[in-house]
């Protein structure tokens, strides 16, 4: 991935102007999205505040009617005297004639709260209950429920302290109500309210069936709902201190409040999608704006590759054709700007200018290339001319005639070699042939003093070099390796090396003399004329410019020491050359 991103072209006038766009239509994109969901988030708040001010009216008049029936407990508890007869050891006829009255008056009484389902008071020593209940709720559950009351009767008397007087939560048979006792001892009364009954008054105060009032308890779980509650999925164990979205994929808005009496809540549950339907228009007119935006991009991309793209890609394509040397090209007028067309026709007419006048530098780097190899092919050492002289002179004293025909026949091919200069390239068998006359010629002068070894595959005769090449470094060997006592070894080698991605010739001259002084090598790789006491040196430097002129950059020439001691020469060069 980073190389991906490091391969694309920043600086680029394409890769400027599509960043340009993204950074203009992209925020407005987000302007959009964030509006729209500004809108939506305004929207939450308000249905939220209106149904938590709802909730929390709803709630103070739940807990003040709660309230209600506590003081009316307590003072039945401590003031009404038929309970506290009760309380006694009435005889058994007193005892049913005091229960009938206290039924009568929790039947009269219920009138007075009609949210309550039923007054009780238990006695623990007779395992007696008193409960008048209103018709709503079945014989069975009263059994079921009496059942419930008395457990709770029985923990409230097992407990060492006092009850926090908190309404409790009690299902039966699916139903919840809200369960109070007050008492102490042996006599203990109290009441049941229906969730439904406290729940049901909010079923008008939300119009329409998308807002759900409910009565949850302290772990969530749900003890009334006006309407059946669709998502099963809604979390009501969270906080409501502040409204939240619960549900699947959020589809409800939770708003509630805790009571102070019990440990329940009242919820109002409404379906988000239904608080929203009235921002139609402004969510489908971001929809539009969106999807236009996100049109227009690839409109806009492509004007402008058509337009100013195209015709700069078609400008740096053959800008960078140039650049690779290719001069015979021109930019195709197509329909384009007027200021392109100028663009292309000036630059076409530039191009012909720049074209003519290469080929007219080309020629005269040619002429000036002739010049040089012919003017370095000619610098040859002349003391070899004199040397074959004083050869021959001796040779004829000695009357060797054998020795002066082969001598004779040697400097004929020698000299005839030397003055083919109108060629630029010769066989690598045709250029070790005359290295082989000239060596043979030093030999008949140093006789056992010099030696030489030839190792060149038949293979690569037909290789073409440079002429008077071997020539140059054998003149070179003779000259600074020859030593006055002991034998001088002059070995030629050739090899091929087709593992390189061009295969390459490699031409190896070395000796046993006492090889490179440092500062030759020094000069020599510095691309430098190697000077003495005895003047220039330019053996060396000759082949390399003549290769570079030949080859330019595709040969090369090389020089160290062996170990322990000799020269050594290598010479790189192309196995085809064109």
């Amino acid at each position: 991935m980073l190389k991906r991103l490091q391969s694309i072209p920043w600086n680029s006038i394409r890769v400027k102007l599509v960043l340009g766009l993204l950074a203009i239509t992209l925020p407005l994109i987000a302007l959009l999205i964030y509006n729209n969901q500004y809108s939506i988030r305004v929207v939450h708040n308000q249905v939220a505040n209106s149904n938590e001010n709802l909730i929390q009216i709803h709630m103070k008049q739940i807990d003040a009617k709660l309230s209600e029936i506590e003081r009316y407990l307590i003072g039945v508890r401590m003031a009404d005297l038929n309970v506290q007869a009760i309380s006694g050891h009435l005889p058994e006829d007193d005892y049913i004639l005091t229960k009938s009255s206290i039924y009568r008056k929790f039947n009269s009484d219920m009138v007075i709260y009609p949210y309550v389902e039923g007054l009780f008071i238990y006695s623990i020593s007779r395992d007696d209950i008193v409960e008048p209940y209103r018709n709503t709720i079945s014989y069975s559950d009263v059994l079921k429920l009496n059942t419930v009351i008395k457990r709770k009767i029985v923990e409230m008397a097992g407990q060492t302290a006092s009850s926090d007087g908190k309404w409790q939560v009690v299902s039966v048979e699916g139903k919840s109500s809200l369960l109070q006792i007050y008492g102490e001892g042996d006599l203990y009364v109290g009441a049941w309210v229906p969730a439904g009954a406290l729940v049901e008054p909010l079923r008008n105060a939300k119009s329409g069936t998308s807002s759900n009032m409910l009565m949850v308890d302290a772990n969530g779980a749900l003890m009334y709902s006006t309407q059946p509650l669709a998502d099963e999925t809604i979390d009501f164990t969270r906080s409501f201190a502040k409204y939240y979205l619960s549900g699947k994929n959020e589809s409800y808005l939770i708003v509630g409040e805790k009571s102070a009496r019990g440990p329940f809540s009242l919820v109002a549950a409404t379906l988000n999608k239904s608080i929203l339907e009235n921002l139609p228009y402004l969510t489908w007119a971001t929809i539009l704006v969106i999807l236009l935006a996100l049109l227009m991009l690839p409109i806009s991309f492509w004007l402008l590759r058509r337009v100013l793209m195209y015709p700069l890609v078609k400008l740096a394509e053959t800008m960078r054709l140039i650049g690779q040397g290719n001069f015979n090209v021109q930019i195709k007028e197509v329909s384009s700007s007027d200021e392109f067309l100028l663009l292309y026709r000036t630059f076409n007419r530039m191009l012909s200018q720049i074209a003519e006048l290469k080929i007219h530098v080309y020629e005269e780097q040619l002429s000036k290339q002739r010049a040089e190899l012919k003017h370095l092919q000619l610098q040859i050492n002349p003391h070899f001319f004199m040397n074959a002289l004083n050869i021959l002179f001796h040779l004829a004293q000695m009357k060797q005639y054998g020795l002066i025909q082969e001598m004779i026949m040697l400097l004929s091919q020698y000299f005839r070699y030397m003055f083919q200069s109108q060629r630029s390239l010769v066989l690598l068998k045709e250029e070790l042939q005359h290295a082989i006359n000239y060596l043979r010629i030093q030999q008949m002068r140093l006789s056992d003093r010099l030696a030489y070894e030839i190792d060149v595959p038949e293979y690569l005769g037909t290789t073409h070099i440079p002429p008077l090449m071997l020539q140059t470094i054998v003149e070179n060997t003779m000259k600074h390796a020859v030593r006055a006592e002991g034998q001088t070894l002059l070995v030629i080698e050739a090899t091929l090396d087709d593992l390189a991605e061009e295969p390459m010739v490699c031409l190896s001259i070395r000796d046993n003399g006492a090889g490179y002084s440092e500062e030759s090598l020094q000069a020599f790789r510095s691309g430098n004329v190697t000077v003495d006491d005895d003047g220039e040196h330019i053996g060396l430097w000759n082949v390399r410019e003549r290769l570079r002129l030949q080859y330019g950059d595709k040969a090369w020439i090389e020089c160290y020491n062996d170990d322990p001691q000799g020269a050594v020469t290598e010479i790189y060069v192309p196995l085809r050359t064109q």
